[in-house]
């Protein structure tokens, strides 16, 4: 059994395909919309075979608070390399997205940092 795809509530459906495309090389399939239910969505790939699927409805619009909430608590990303993780992290503080965690090396041995998406999502950029 693996993760077919993650789905993500946004309120800017447009913005986080370019996040994620630009960012993190995600490949985006057709958009596809729902009319009656208000509901638009892309599903992005990734090398993995991993997707995700981004979502916007209108009635699903209510924010959480800043910080650690219940649910998801972030997506993970991986590149292979400490220098690409540095690189990538520089590259998103350039581009003006707020990082939360400084690569480092973690109590459990991983490499990463930590950014916040388009939406303030964290995400993880992982060796």
């Amino acid at each position: 059994m693996k993760i077919h795809h993650i789905g993500l509530w946004v309120s800017d459906l447009e913005a986080s395909r370019r996040f994620y495309e630009y960012y993190f090389g995600g490949k985006c399939g057709e958009r596809y919309e729902n009319v009656t239910k208000g509901f638009a969505s892309y599903m992005l790939s990734f090398e993995d075979g991993v997707a995700l699927e981004i979502m916007t409805r209108i009635d699903v619009s209510c924010k959480a608070p800043d910080g650690e909430r219940l649910g998801w608590a972030h997506l993970a990303f991986t590149l292979g390399s400490e220098q690409r993780v540095n690189e990538l992290v520089e590259v998103l503080r350039a581009d003006g997205y707020c990082v939360v965690g400084e690569p480092r090396i973690t109590g459990d041995g991983y490499y990463e940092a930590v950014i916040l998406d388009n939406e303030g999502n964290r995400i993880e950029i992982v060796k």
